[in-house]
């Protein structure tokens, strides 16, 4: 055998090897991403049962809260914008701008419920509303799905994130167009709390 072609076999075979193994990386990124994509889904469902519920629960409030329409006013706009921000977001987990605006929004709605449930308190009537007593009931259930499926998103995110960024990885994971994924996380720790939504 030619000693040519010798090489030119290992050469090849070095090659379809490198190619599997990139195309294992590849498959790889690809279903961590789809992972934490899908644990974004399971948010997306969460904020959305909770952005429908924020309007019920402010109409039921609208009655016994004349004097503060402003607040009232205040905690739709805030729901329409996390709204409009988790649809971005949705459309795309892995853009890490979209899921910060998300997390930007959802600061400001938890802001605005959280004013809403201080003003509430001053009203004995609303609190003894029992669709308002509800309603809570539901948003705080919702809450806590909520944290629970951004815990499950998290953990994707990271694993998929420290996938990415390892060795030998994190040297074709540009190439292949995979970028690090957002954290669902609250840099404000003031906004860390739930908003309190109990009338009992």
């Amino acid at each position: 055998m030619n000693v040519a072609l010798i090489i030119l076999l290992i050469l090849v075979a070095i090659a379809g090897i490198a190619a599997l193994w990139v195309t294992g990386i590849y498959n790889t990124l690809v279903a961590l991403r789809n992972r934490f994509k899908n644990a974004f889904s399971q948010i997306d469902v969460q904020l959305k049962r909770r952005y429908d519920l924020i309007p019920n629960l402010v109409e039921t409030a609208k009655g016994y809260l004349a004097h503060e329409h402003g607040t009232l006013e205040d905690v739709i706009k805030a729901r329409n914008i996390a709204y409009t921000a988790s649809q971005s977001a949705a459309a795309n987990p892995a853009d890490a701008t979209a899921v910060k605006s998300l997390l930007s929004a959802e600061s400001g709605l938890t802001g605005a419920l959280s004013r809403l449930m201080v003003v509430s308190e001053q009203y004995p009537n609303l609190k003894a509303d029992q669709t308002m007593m509800q309603l809570t009931e539901e948003i705080t259930s919702t809450e806590n799905k909520i944290s629970f499926a951004r815990q499950a998103y998290n953990d994707f995110v990271m694993t998929y994130n420290n996938t990415r960024q390892t060795f030998p990885n994190v040297v074709f994971a540009g190439m292949l167009g995979f970028t690090d994924a957002q954290l669902f996380q609250i840099d404000d720790a003031t906004e860390r709390n739930a908003p309190k939504v109990s009338f009992s």
